[in-house]
């Protein structure tokens, strides 16, 4: 009899725990609200924080200090969100109540190539009222109708304000229109729009203006286009354009059909259900009616009496206006509306929420403005020259973009294809924006809001330009031989980058009289007309737009004493190193130099 062997039973393998579920809260949310959301005792919840060294009762409110902790007592991962944030998430996770809701369209390009004239060309035709009585705007928004279709308008001052709402991370506009002259062609603001609409990712529509001109040249600007990586559809290429005239008001519906066309495309969509949110566009204090504010709504449907919250500063809705100054009852998606309400003026850009109730809404606020007095000044980091190899190294770091202004366009032409090919394996070179002219605050915004490094090309920045990059955290570099600059970024990107020299403007002081003292020789009588100019501090004379020498104050008197320093509006005498060629009206420029090592 043959003996059966049997096989013993296998043992069950253990089944890994499945991890639990990230635990989402909101800021302002209390202790009790999270355990409750947490599906925990609040009691239990303050006595594992407790233990951790986090005295905290159930009332108390949370903020992101408190998440490393609540992840570890919790044993789940634990993500705190901006209250505009989880509405967001709410909004959008609604998938059955998702509608399509009008494009929001901002018009760019050159000051003299009809922006305005389009513009008063679709209003005049295309007005949602036409009962209001003209065409006057109160907001800096406005919608039109064309084919029972919505669209509206966002009336920006100039590339300025678009970028700046970016920056502060405002996503407003969906289609971008670039107005070019057919007669002119691209010009140094057309490149700047095109730069700004590409860098924030925003489809364009070329709308090709001035085509009943007799100098009109299609060819001419879709070449150019092309060379700007822009090709249109009759180039093979899949940007729309449109010829018009809005002089003659010729082919303002066939643009219009083509931002509807490209919203359609776009699927552009939104939930008008629930709480409104929405983007403050501009803001005022109205000497009657106090603070108010243009916001553009973006998902849910504000009315009046809504609590809201908009950066720190908070409100109650008392009234809606249109463009024209017409009481809403109510306003959703896409829907530009002039909000009275705001305890505070807030800022351009602040996103904007409704809360349940005023005392939400408050606390909200409160806490905001605690953390902001707390952080100040908080500013964006932004990449440096400096710090390029470390950020490289740390992995966070695949290009480096730039902002690139030269004293003539064969300099920006060499600078434009020299750069990019500086490019290496780690990092790629990345221009912005290129143009000839001195830095402007246009650079400044559009490379804060490109996190980029502005390099200047045998020119220098204005004192107000170099406080405006000290602000916004955006670094400057100037040079004035080629090889200098493509050598620094090279050493930037080795990791070996030389200590720099850095240039702090003190003030200036205008030269209103020249007095000859025996012995000493030419003494300025001056008006300090900036800042302040300190003995010893470094200067330039500058007559006209030359500088005349580079030198320092040896000598600096007020009311007939040598003083150390004096400050704007008041009478002083300089005497500078190696200078007696004084004229009536030089400017004193004083300034320190220091040297700034590489990180």
């Amino acid at each position: 009899m043959v003996k059966k062997t049997t096989t013993p039973p296998k043992q069950a393998e253990a089944t890994p725990a499945k991890p639990k579920p990230k635990l989402v809260l909101r800021e302002a949310l209390t202790l009790k609200d999270a355990a409750v959301r947490a599906k925990v005792t609040p009691k239990d919840l303050s006595r594992k924080l407790q233990a951790k060294g986090l005295l905290l009762n159930p009332q108390d409110i949370l903020d992101e200090s408190v998440v490393p902790a609540l992840a570890q007592v919790l044993g789940r991962p634990v993500e705190m969100l901006t209250i505009e944030k989880e509405m967001e998430h709410q909004a959008l996770a609604r998938t059955e109540d998702m509608t399509n809701r009008p494009p929001v369209v901002t018009i760019m390009g050159h000051v003299d190539h009809g922006k305005t004239t389009l513009l008063d060309a679709i209003r005049s035709s295309h007005l949602v009222d036409k009962e209001s009585g003209g065409i006057t705007q109160h907001i800096g928004a406005y919608r039109v109708v064309h084919n029972n279709r919505a669209i509206t308008f966002i009336d920006t001052p100039g590339h300025e304000a678009f970028t700046q709402l970016r920056a502060r991370g405002a996503k407003v506009t969906d289609i971008v229109i670039l107005v070019i002259a057919a007669d002119d062609g691209l010009m140094a603001q057309t490149r700047e729009a095109i730069n700004h609409a590409r860098d924030a990712g925003v489809p364009m529509i070329i709308a090709i203006n001035k085509v009943d001109k007799p100098e009109a040249n299609l060819d001419r600007v879709k070449q150019q286009l092309s060379k700007e990586g822009i090709l249109v559809e009759d180039y093979g290429g899949d940007v729309i354009s449109v010829e018009v005239s809005a002089k003659q008001k010729t082919r303002i519906n066939d643009l219009l059909d083509m931002i509807i066309l490209l919203s359609d495309m776009l699927e552009i969509k939104a939930n008008p259900k629930g709480p409104a949110q929405g983007i403050v566009l501009e803001a005022r204090l109205d000497p009657k009616k106090g603070p108010l504010a243009t916001v553009i709504v973006q998902n849910g449907t504000l009315h009046p009496g809504d609590a809201f919250v908009a950066g720190v500063t908070s409100g109650k809705v008392r009234a809606l206006f249109d463009e024209h100054g017409k009481t809403l009852v109510k306003a959703g998606p896409s829907l530009p509306v002039e909000v009275l309400g705001f305890a505070d003026v807030p800022l351009a850009g602040n996103l904007f929420q409704v809360v349940p109730d005023g005392d939400a809404a408050r606390t909200i606020a409160g806490l905001r403005r605690a953390k902001v007095k707390k952080d100040e000044p908080v500013k964006a980091e932004h990449i440096t020259l400096d710090d390029l190899f470390k950020r490289i190294e740390g992995g966070d770091l695949k290009e480096l973009p730039l902002v690139v202004r030269a004293d003539v366009q064969g300099s920006v032409e060499v600078l434009l294809e020299l750069l990019p090919s500086l490019s290496g394996d780690k990092v790629k070179v990345k221009i912005v924006q290129a143009a000839t002219g001195p830095i402007s605050e246009s650079d400044i915004l559009l490379a804060s809001a490109a996190n980029a490094v502005v390099i200047g090309y045998s020119i220098k920045p204005a004192p107000k330009i170099q406080a405006q990059a000290k602000e916004e955290g955006v670094e400057i570099r100037t040079y004035d031989v080629i090889y200098q600059l493509t050598e620094d970024i090279k050493k930037a990107m080795d990791g070996l980058l030389e200590p720099v020299i850095r240039e702090t403007y003190l003030g200036r002081a205008q030269v209103r009289k020249v007095f000859q003292i025996p012995r000493v020789g030419a003494i300025a009588g001056c008006l300090v007309v900036d800042g302040k100019i300190t003995r010893g501090a470094e200067a330039r004379i500058l007559r006209g737009n030359e500088t005349v020498l580079k030198s320092r104050v040896s000598s600096l008197k007020h009311l007939k004493e040598n003083v150390a320093e004096v400050k704007k509006d008041l009478e002083c005498g300089i005497g500078v190193e190696k200078f007696k060629d004084f004229q009536e009206g030089d400017v004193i420029e004083a300034f320190v130099t220091e040297k700034v090592k590489a990180v």
